[in-house]
């Protein structure tokens, strides 16, 4: 250890001793140039000084130092994916909530994601995740000295956080504020807002002009990444003088990883049957429950083959919907856990129970064990995805297999006792017919057949009859 931290002091006299003897020479060469341009104006001095020196930058080999460019992009481009995965899990799981939540409160997750972000890293280890993962850090750039490597201050931290999370809340609200009233269709924008949206446009788009022309001279120098470390004058370098300038795949292993070990899962959650596992649980649970309901109050469990409507307690998860909504639509589409029944009643068709064109029943089908209705592709999905097993109505808790359209108000066609005729046919002359209409009193519907011989037609077309 001894020897280490004696070469670490080494490394650093040699580096400073270098940076020295460039100022040194630097130095020298400002004043002799000063001397050679006395005689022209002072305005033409200055620009004509200020040439020599960007010339004098241009054709040193010291004007681009290594500088971790790569390492740079690269860390920026592994916080804005851990962020984008960060943002797809908390919507995957707010999901279960409602599936609005994602889309209305995005900057708010956003915001809260990114807050919590730079107090884990930028704030208590002065680099971002990606950047600790390329091996560098941040530095206050103020100091002439930089190879003392002094760490960003807490006023820099503290302002960076507050330019990179709040003020990219702050304007994407603005901007969706904007937005919403221009495009509103009740009330036409005041000259006010018309105004402020152009200033708006203007400054998101010199912001944008400004930050690429910060990215060129980032190429060129390899100094200031963003145009937040420009202006806060904070740099990424080096951790340590023994930093590699291979780029690190640690987090790309990582993700293979996660990605073969979720798809190992999702190709043996199947073979386990964690859906039969999970329908168990929820019937033993029901049971428990009922039970111990049963218990408290001293009633009896009603049996399962009791007739007609009255009989059937209405246990279900959803009964209290009206009959027009389908309990599927309405579960898909709002979180009921942990709503009671006056709550979601009271939310009235703001939560798409009346009058809502997505949870109405189209198609009904009813069930054969219980005769609730839904809509047929909702009711028609959920028995097939329980393979026979059942699946729980919503509206009364019963155990529903099969399904079938439903009958509705439409009443079955009363049966009228009709005389039946007898189904043997007769045949006969056009003639015959004719002479026995008087013949029907009698009752007998048929008409006796008589024997016809077959005589050929004669050439005037005549039939002969033989009696």
């Amino acid at each position: 250890m001894t020897d280490f931290a004696a070469a670490q002091e080494r490394i650093l006299a040699r580096r400073a001793a270098r940076e020295a003897s460039f100022a040194a020479v630097r130095s020298e060469v400002t004043t002799s140039r000063a001397e050679r341009l006395l005689h022209l104006p002072p305005a033409l001095r200055v620009a004509a000084h200020q040439a020599f020196n960007f010339w004098d930058l241009i054709k040193s080999p010291y004007s681009t130092q290594p500088a971790f460019r790569v390492g740079q992009v690269d860390a920026e481009l592994l916080d804005e994916e851990l962020l984008n995965l960060l943002k797809n899990q908390a919507g995957e799981g707010l999901k279960l909530f409602g599936a609005h939540l994602k889309d209305d409160y995005a900057a708010e997750i956003s915001l809260f994601l990114r807050t919590i972000l730079w107090k884990l890293s930028i704030w208590d280890h002065g680099a971002s995740y990606g950047a600790s993962l390329q091996g560098l850090k941040y530095i206050d750039a103020r100091a002439k000295n930089t190879a003392a490597r002094a760490e960003a201050t807490a006023t820099q931290r503290a302002a960076y956080g507050l330019l990179t999370v709040g003020g990219r809340y702050a304007w994407s609200r603005w901007e969706d504020r904007l937005s919403a009233i221009e495009n509103s269709y009740d009330t036409e924008p005041s000259p006010l807002i018309n105004r402020l949206s152009r200033v708006t446009n203007f400054l998101g788009s010199a912001h944008n002009v400004a930050a690429f022309v910060s990215f060129l001279i980032f190429l060129y120098n390899g100094k200031y990444r963003t145009l937040t470390d420009r202006l806060l004058r904070m740099r990424l370098v080096p951790s340590s003088n023994q930093t590699s300038r291979e780029v690190s795949f640690e987090f790309l292993n990582r993700q293979l990883v996660w990605h073969a070990f979720t798809e190992f899962l999702l190709f043996l959650l199947p073979l386990v049957g964690i859906s039969r596992w999970k329908r168990w649980l929820a019937r033993a649970w029901k049971k428990t429950k009922t039970s111990v309901a049963n218990l408290r109050s001293g009633e009896k469990v009603q049996q399962e083959g009791q007739e007609g409507e009255e009989g059937r307690a209405r246990t279900g998860e959803l009964s209290f919907l009206p009959e027009r909504t389908c309990a599927i639509c309405y579960q898909d589409q709002n979180a009921t856990t942990g709503k009671s029944e006056q709550d979601v009643i009271s939310a009235g068709a703001n939560a798409g129970i009346i009058g809502n064109s997505s949870t109405d029943i189209t198609n009904p089908y009813e069930t054969v064990e219980c005769g609730c209705i839904y809509c047929y592709a909702c009711v028609a999905k959920r028995i097939e995805a329980e393979e026979g097993e059942g699946w729980i109505c919503l509206r009364c808790g019963e155990l529903v297999k099969e399904c079938r359209p439903w009958s509705g108000d439409v009443e079955a066609p009363v049966a009228v006792d009709v005389p039946r005729r007898s189904s043997r046919k007769s045949i006969a002359w056009a003639d015959e017919l004719v002479e026995k209409e008087g013949e029907e009193d009698r009752g007998d519907d048929e008409v006796p057949m008589q024997q016809m011989a077959p005589t050929p037609f004669d050439k005037d077309g005549e039939e002969e009859a033989v009696e």
